[in-house]
């Protein structure tokens, strides 16, 4: 799958305030992503985040 800095992904798994939707804000070895409803941000390996990623909603060009 496609993804960039700002894409708007859903993870298979979703956050407990409720959301499933995140934003990719930081991208390298590691990605950060910021949920789309409580704005809270986690961070986890690429190979951990390919794994768990459902599909691309939204992608920011």
């Amino acid at each position: 799958m496609k993804y960039n800095l700002g894409s708007i992904v859903v993870m298979k798994k979703g956050h407990p305030c409720g959301e499933n939707a995140w934003e990719i804000v930081r991208m390298g070895v590691d990605i950060k992503l910021k949920c789309c409803k409580c704005g809270r941000t986690i961070m986890m390996d690429r190979i951990e985040f390919e794994r768990k990623l459902k599909k691309v909603v939204e992608d920011e060009k």
